[in-house]
C-alpha cells in the first residue's frame, strides 16, 4: 500500500491531524479491505468534521497485530457511500452507527437499521422516533414464532430488547435492539476536557472504570506530551488486573447460577466482593473511581498496604480455586457448557470479535501483548486462549485469565518501582490526533481523540468491547435452543451502557 495513502503510528502516539492522509473513497475502501484481509482488525471507523463548514470525513483505525502498529487513513465521505460491510463484515455495526448519527446512508448495506434509539432532534434516520419501535425481522410458516424479551428485564439490569425468531424451540436468528438509554456522552466530550470529563469516562461502563479511565488518560497524556512514571504505570496495571479478576469471578458465578450449580454461584459472589474490597484499599472506591488521573494516579501504595493486598490475593486465589474447579469438575455443568453457543474462528475474525469472546475461539488477540502500553511494555503477558468457541471456552478462558492476573499483580507488588505517582498537568496541544487502546476485562477498548485550534477536543470517539461483540452473541444463538439464551448471554456478558454512549 502506498505510504502517502496511510499513516502508521503506535498505540498512544499523537500526530498532527493535518498529516492524516485524505484520499478518495475508492482508495480508502481498498486500503481497508486489503488491510483486513491481511490480518488487521478494524478498531474504529468513525466520522468527524475537521472544519466547521467542511465536508464530513471518515477515518479508519486498522490495528495490525503482526507489527504492533496502527494504520490510519481517511476520506471525505460521499453521500451515499458504497457500503464496506458486504466485503468487510466487521464494518457492519460501525456503518449503521454512522448512518444514524450523521443522517447519511451507506449504499447497499445489507442490514441498514439503527443500533440505538436517538432523540428526534438528533437524527432523522428512523422512520419513527418512538423509542423501541423499529422494523424487526419476521419469520413465518408452520410452527414458526417470535419471542420478545425486554427491554425491561426480571432483574436490576440495564434495558435491551431481544427478538428471537424460532421454529419450534430452535432459534433461527436473534435480533438485538439497544439504545434505550443513549446518553450522548461522546457529544458531551466535545470542547473538553472539563471538570465532568473524567466522571464521564469512569461511568461509561461502570464495571470498566479502570479500563476506560486508563484509555482516556493515555489519550490526554499523548495529546499534551505528558510522561507518566513507572510507579504510576505499575499501579494502573495492577488496578486493571484487579478489575479483570473481579468481573471474571462474578461471571463464573453467574454462569454457574444459569445452570443451577449453586455452590460455585454462591462462593463466587462473595469472592468477587473480596476482590472489589482490594480495589477499595487502593483508592477508597470498590470500582476504582478516583484512582486513574492524567499524568499518573491519585493514590500511592506503602508497605503496609502492599502486605494487605498480597494477603488478600492469596485468600482470593485459594477460595476461587476451590469454587471454580469444583464447577469444572462436575459433569452436569460441562454437559451444559460444552457445545453451546459455538462460534468458529473464521466467524470471529470476520465480524471482529475481541477479548474473551475472541480468545475463546482460539484467536491470540490481546492489546497488552500486541500493542503494549504502560507497564505491559515491560511485563510479559501471555494471552489465555481456548479453541472450542463455546460457552465452556468463554468460561474457561476467564478462569485462565484470573490465574494469570493474580500472578501479574503479585509480580508488580514485589517489584513496584520507586518514584512519583503524578505531576502537574499540561494543556493539550492544538490540532493533534491520537488513538489510545487498552485491554479491558471484556476486551479491546479504543479511544480516538483530536484537538481543535485551541487545544480542546474537536471530537472524541469511544469504542467499548461490547460494541464489537454484541453481534457475536446474535450469531452464537443461531440453531440453538431458546432455553440456551441465558447461558450464552452470560458467557459474553456484554455492556448495554458501554454500547449506548
Amino acid at each position: 500500500m502506498p505510504s502517502e495513502n496511510l499513516l502508521i503510528i503506535t498505540n498512544g502516539q499523537a500526530i498532527d491531524h493535518d498529516c492524516l492522509p485524505v484520499i478518495s473513497f475508492e482508495e480508502f475502501s481498498k486500503i481497508t479491505k486489503d488491510s483486513l484481509a491481511a490480518g488487521s482488525r478494524l478498531s474504529a471507523l468513525t466520522v468527524w468534521r475537521p472544519e466547521n463548514d467542511g465536508p464530513l470525513r471518515m477515518i479508519a483505525v486498522l490495528s495490525r497485530p503482526s507489527s504492533g502498529d496502527l494504520l490510519l487513513t481517511s476520506c471525505d465521505l460521499p453521500d451515499p457511500w458504497p457500503s464496506l460491510t458486504p466485503d468487510c463484515p466487521a464494518a457492519h455495526w460501525f456503518e449503521r452507527e454512522i448512518a444514524e448519527i450523521w443522517q447519511i446512508r451507506p449504499k447497499d448495506h445489507p442490514w441498514l437499521k439503527p443500533i440505538r434509539f436517538l432523540h428526534s432532534h438528533e437524527t432523522n434516520f428512523h422512520e419513527t422516533t418512538t423509542v423501541g419501535i423499529t422494523d424487526f425481522f419476521r419469520i413465518t410458516g408452520e410452527e414458526s414464532h417470535e419471542v420478545a424479551v425486554g427491554p425491561v428485564h426480571a432483574g436490576v439490569i440495564e434495558p435491551g430488547h431481544f427478538r428471537f425468531l424460532c421454529h419450534g424451540e430452535t432459534v433461527y436468528h436473534l435480533e438485538i435492539s439497544l439504545g434505550y438509554q443513549h446518553r450522548g456522552i461522546e457529544r458531551a466530550l466535545n470542547g473538553g476536557p472539563g471538570p465532568r470529563t473524567i466522571h464521564y469516562m469512569e461511568t461509561l461502563a461502570g464495571d470498566t472504570t479502570i479500563g476506560h479511565a486508563t484509555a482516556y488518560c493515555r489519550a490526554v497524556e499523548a495529546l499534551s506530551g505528558m510522561i507518566t512514571s513507572p510507579r504510576a504505570e505499575a499501579i494502573r496495571a495492577l488496578a486493571a488486573e484487579l478489575e479483570r479478576i473481579a468481573n471474571h469471578i462474578g461471571d463464573l458465578g453467574a454462569l454457574a447460577g444459569d445452570v443451577g450449580f449453586l455452590p460455585t454461584m454462591s462462593y463466587c459472589g462473595r469472592i468477587r466482593g473480596d476482590v472489589l474490597n482490594l480495589t477499595a484499599l487502593l483508592c477508597g472506591n470498590r470500582f476504582g473511581r478516583g484512582l486513574i488521573r492524567p499524568s499518573g494516579v491519585a493514590w500511592d501504595l506503602d508497605g503496609e498496604l502492599i502486605t494487605k493486598l498480597l494477603n488478600g490475593l492469596n485468600a482470593v486465589d485459594k477460595d476461587a480455586t476451590e469454587a471454580v474447579e469444583l464447577m469444572f469438575d462436575t459433569p452436569s455443568v460441562l454437559a451444559r457448557f460444552e457445545g453451546t453457543g459455538t462460534i468458529s474462528p473464521e466467524t470471529a475474525i470476520e465480524i471482529g470479535l475481541v477479548g474473551v469472546a475472541a480468545r475463546a475461539c482460539g484467536l491470540d488477540c490481546d492489546v497488552r501483548r500486541e500493542f503494549p502500553y504502560g507497564m505491559y511494555r515491560f511485563a510479559q503477558v501471555y494471552p489465555c486462549t481456548w479453541s472450542t468457541g463455546d460457552c465452556f471456552a468463554r468460561a474457561y478462558v476467564r478462569w485462565l485469565e484470573i490465574k494469570a492476573s493474580l500472578e501479574f499483580i503479585r509480580q508488580q507488588l514485589f517489584e513496584l518501582p520507586d518514584g512519583f505517582i503524578a505531576h502537574d498537568i499540561t494543556p493539550m496541544k492544538e490540532r493533534m490526533l491520537t488513538v489510545s487502546m487498552v485491554e479491558g476485562w471484556r476486551g479491546e477498548i479504543c479511544h480516538v481523540a483530536a484537538t481543535d485550534d485551541k487545544g480542546h477536543f474537536l471530537f472524541y470517539k469511544v469504542v467499548d468491547p461490547s460494541f464489537y461483540n454484541w453481534f457475536g452473541l446474535a450469531l452464537a444463538l443461531r440453531n440453538q435452543q431458546i432455553s440456551d439464551f441465558p447461558l450464552c448471554n452470560k458467557s459474553f456478558n456484554l455492556s448495554y451502557c458501554g454500547h449506548d454512549l
